[in-house]
This record gives structure tokens, C-alpha cells and sequence, in this order.
């Protein structure tokens, strides 16, 4: 039972690495943009001012958005592929068409129904517990929906794709299309169901924030911590609107006008010169944005095996800097909440406890957008914001993440990134990567015959370095043949086989399986 739960995470765990591979390269385009989008930065330096320069930022940074935006349907069409056993391009497919019926089901559901809510003109439909997905109102899921969907998509295609009915009639519901016809009833039921189970919940979620209200630090440490905690499920948002965007969170009376929502008394307190009221705690959300990740990924390079350190920095640094600068956590959050739910948990502790220190500290300042932050409050004054021990605080948030993590992440031996497993005779080594190179046939021949041959082999597919290969008898394994074509090690758990080939393993995986269609 224990292997098939393992199996199980395991699968579940490289079709999410299929989507969030473009997330991080994502992320690295998205650095660009928010620097040359930056107001802040753009006062520093003129020239940023320029026309061309402006609409290449707002191309850039608006073009890479619209993915961060729309993770659900990222999730759903890769996880669908992913899991698929063959004809990948045709599960996309099918769970691509799935997420618009899921959506339009949701509509429809609402709309007839007279649930359908309606927009505010200052936050949206932020706070209702329903969203807009290319221009479809539906209930807000976040990337749990498309998840969910993708996994059944992927589950569903490889149980029907090969049915086949006889029949001039039924014939045409033969093989994909079979497929196809189960994820239209599953898509229409989702999108319906989604309208009656998912608000109890968002009600449940609601209903915490009289609390936090009420509850003082520890009110505060609790809407640190589900801030970050229910990001996965797309929940934050009726976390952190009720404060920042209505009378619960602060209100400011000028002559006959009366503000109201955190986020917009801050806002007019700063422009009017005016010391900055405890309201502006509700908008504390900021601070691990802007600070405390760059404790996350020292964590992760530092605990990275000594060979994939560089390679780990590369990617990860110019996420942290993608989410301080443009507030865009996704793409390092979704490399470790599911995969290491420890940290994620441990995240969110640290996110909450965080708020409240500022609140005992006194800090009255601009916490998000690392360039915002800095320039607004000695804009504001030390004594306006206590911004010195706001930038005091951040040391210690990014410090506290650096050791809670490495302790968890070595305790715990969580596969962070940098962290690919190998095999007994390589683990522990720290050695760097052999640099793996498909040289001709013989060499992937060899690989193949180590793994049984073509009739023991189930499915091929990679991750970021490692060549996965499912196979039908662990017995007939070859680690002498595997060899033959260098590797970092080999790791075997049940019928899953996992040989380290580093960056070069897509390569790698296109010959095997150009060999095994010839064969």
C-alpha cells in the first residue's frame, strides 16, 4: 500500500513539473518587464520615461502576466499530457477543451440560477468568491480547479483512450473521442458541482476574518499565515480583501469624504503628509513577498547537492527578485507547496508571525515592492514609517527562513530543487553531474537493454534532469548497461526508474524514444 501511495505522489509530482518548468523561465522574462514597468525606478532614471522603452516593458512584463494569470489552465493542460501514457498532444488537447467546458458549465450554473455576482467598481470581484477566466464569470477555484482537472483528464485519457465501438454510428466514439465524450460529462458536472461545494468553503474563510478582526497578534499571525497558507486554492483573496478594500480593515474621514479599505487610507495618508495609522497593518501581506523569499531560495541553493548549486542559483535568484520587485510568488511557490508541504506550512508560520512583530515594533511603512518600499518611505521619513526597523525585521525574516528551511529541508530530506536523488553508490557524493551525450545508437541501445528491453518498458518521459522510465519487471534491470551511457546515478523505486542525466536529459529521452519506434 505504502509503494502505491508513493507511486502514486510520485506521478502526481513529475506532471507538475511539466507546467512549472515554464513557470520559472517565466519568471526570469517577468524580472525585465517589472524593472522596466517600475514606476519607482522609472524617477530614478529618465530614460525609462521613454515611449519605446515604456510600451517594451509594458509588452514584456503584460505578455508574461497573462500566464502567472491563468496557472489553472497551465496546470490542467500539462498535468493532462503528463500523465497521458501516449499520444500526449491529444490529452492536451481534450483537457484544454475540458477547462472551457468547466468554466462555462460554472457560468451557466450561476447565471441561470441568479448567483451570477456582480462586479464592484473599486476591487472587482474580489471578495464575492467568483472570478473572470478569459471573459467567463465562474466560481473561484484558483490553480486547485485546473489541478483537479488535470488529474482526472490524465486518469480518465488513459483508461478510454483505446476503447473502440463497433458501428456506423458509434465507431465515431472510438478511441480519443471516447475520451473526449467522458471529460465533457466530468467537465459539465465539475462546473456545476464547483458551484454549490466551493462556496461553503469560501464561507468557512470568510467567516475567519470577524475573528482575525477580533483577535488581535494572534488575529494577525492567522492572517499572515492563510494569506500565504491558501494561495494554492486560490482562497487568499477572501483573506486579505475584506481588510485592505473595505471599512474592516481602516477608514479615513477628510472634510465630507470618507475613505475606506487599508490599502486606500495608506495610500491618501502618504499623499497628504499625514503620520500613518495601525490600518496599515492589513497590508503587511507584502513583506515575505518583498524580503523573505530571498531566504527561501538561500535555503535551496544552499542545501542543493554541490554539482547542481550554480545551476540552481541560475533559476531560482531571479525568482526571488521577481517576486520582491513584481510581487509574483507563484512561480517559486508552486516548486515546493505540494512537493514539500512541510515548508509550505512552515512558510506561512513564518509569513503571520512576521506581521505581528511589525505591529510590536511600531512599523508604520510601505512594505511591498522592494524598490516602492525603499523609495517611499524615506520619501515618508523615519518618523512617519520606522522604517530602520522594518529593514531590520527583513534581515531576520530572510535569516529565519534560511534556518528553518535548511533544518527542515536536511531533516526531512525534502527534494527541493538542487535536490535530484541518486543512487547508493553516487548519494552523498556532492559530486557535479557527468555530462551526459547521446554519442550514437549503441549507446542508447545499451540504456534500453539495461531497462529490459522495449517489451519491459511501460512509458519514458524526464524532468528537469533526471530520465523517468516505468517498466514492468524491476528484475531485469541493468545498472551495467545503463552505464554505459554516463550518468550521476540511478534510482530505483519499485517499477519507477529514475536515471540522473542532467540538463542534457531531453535530448536523451528524444533518442530512446526514437530508438524504441524503430525497433
Amino acid at each position: 500500500m505504502k509503494e502505491k501511495v508513493m507511486n502514486g505522489l510520485e506521478k502526481f509530482s513529475k506532471a507538475m513539473l511539466s507546467p512549472l518548468s515554464y513557470i520559472s523561465a517565466a519568471g526570469l522574462i517577468l524580472v525585465l518587464g517589472a524593472l522596466l514597468t517600475s514606476t519607482s525606478l522609472s524617477a530614478m532614471i529618465p530614460v525609462l520615461q521613454w515611449t519605446p522603452i515604456k510600451l517594451l516593458g509594458q509588452l514584456i512584463y503584460n505578455c508574461i502576466m497573462v500566464i502567472i494569470n491563468n496557472l489553472s489552465l497551465m496546470f490542467c493542460v500539462g498535468i493532462a499530457a503528463a500523465l497521458a501514457k501516449k499520444n500526449k498532444q491529444q490529452a492536451a488537447i481534450i483537457g484544454l477543451m475540458s477547462y472551457f467546458m468547466y468554466l462555462t458549465a460554472g457560468n451557466v450554473t450561476l447565471t441561470q440560477l441568479g448567483m451570477l455576482a456582480e462586479a464592484d467598481p473599486m476591487v472587482g470581484l474580489y471578495g464575492t468568491g467568483q472570478s473572470t477566466v478569459f471573459g467567463i464569470q465562474t466560481v473561484d477555484m484558483g490553480v486547485f480547479g485546473g489541478i483537479l482537472l488535470g488529474l482526472v483528464c490524465g486518469w480518465v485519457y488513459n483508461r478510454t483512450c483505446e476503447k473502440q465501438f463497433k458501428g456506423i454510428i458509434t465507431q465515431i466514439y472510438s478511441g480519443n473521442r471516447w475520451s473526449f465524450t467522458c471529460m465533457v460529462v466530468f467537465s459539465i458536472l465539475f462546473g456545476f458541482g464547483s458551484c454549490f461545494f466551493w462556496p461553503p468553503v469560501q464561507n468557512v474563510i470568510s467567516a475567519l476574518t470577524d475573528l482575525i478582526a477580533t483577535s488581535g497578534n494572534f488575529g494577525l499571525f492567522l492572517y499572515g499565515f492563510l494569506e500565504r497558507f491558501l494561495i494554492p486554492t486560490g482562497l487568499h483573496h477572501l483573506i486579505y480583501t475584506p481588510f485592505q478594500f473595505s471599512a474592516l480593515g481602516n477608514s479615513l474621514t477628510v472634510g465630507d469624504a470618507t475613505y475606506t479599505g487599508s490599502y486606500i487610507v495608506m495610500m491618501m495618508e502618504y499623499s497628504m503628509g499625514l503620520p500613518f495609522s495601525d490600518g496599515i497593518v492589513w497590508m503587511y501581506t507584502g513583506f515575505t513577498k518583498t524580503f523573505g523569499y530571498f531566504g527561501i531560495v538561500a535555503a535551496f541553493i544552499f542545501c542543493a547537492r554541490k554539482g547542481n548549486r550554480k545551476k540552481t542559483a541560475a533559476v531560482l535568484v531571479p525568482l526571488a527578485f521577481t517576486a520582491s520587485l513584481a510581487s509574483i510568488t507563484e512561480p517559486l511557490d508552486f516548486m515546493f507547496c505540494f512537493s514539500a508541504p512541510i515548508l509550505w506550512v512552515a512558510h506561512a508560520c513564518i509569513s503571520g508571525l512576521f506581521i505581528v512583530l511589525l505591529h510590536i515594533f511600531h512599523v508604520t511603512g510601505f512594505t511591498t515592492n522592494l524598490l516602492g518600499s525603499v523609495l517611499m518611505n524615506l520619501s515618508a521619513g523615519a518618523d512617519k514609517t520606522n522604517y530602520p526597523t522594518l529593514y531590520l525585521l527583513a534581515l531576520c525574516q530572510i535569516a529565519v527562513y534560511f534556518v528553518v528551511f535548511t533544518l527542515l529541508i536536511k531533516a526531512f530530506n525534502l527534494h527541493t530543487p538542487g535536490r535530484e536523488e541518486v543512487s547508493t553508490e553516487t548519494a552523498g557524493s556532492d559530486a557535479p553531474a557527468k555530462k551526459a551525450s547521446v554519442k550514437n545508437a549503441a549507446e542508447v541501445q545499451c540504456v534500453i537493454d539495461g531497462l529490459g528491453g522495449k517489451e519491459n518498458i511501460l512509458s519514458v518521459d524526464n524532468c528537469f534532469t533526471r530520465l523517468r522510465v516505468n517498466i514492468k519487471d524491476p528484475a531485469k534491470l541493468d545498472e551495467a548497461a545503463i552505464n554505459k551511457l554516463p550518468n550521476s546515478g540511478i534510482v530505483k523505486k519499485g517499477t519507477d526508474i529514475q536515471i540522473v542525466y542532467g540538463l542534457q536529459v531531453a535530448d536523451i529521452k528524444r533518442a530512446v524514444e526514437a530508438q524504441l519506434e524503430n525497433q
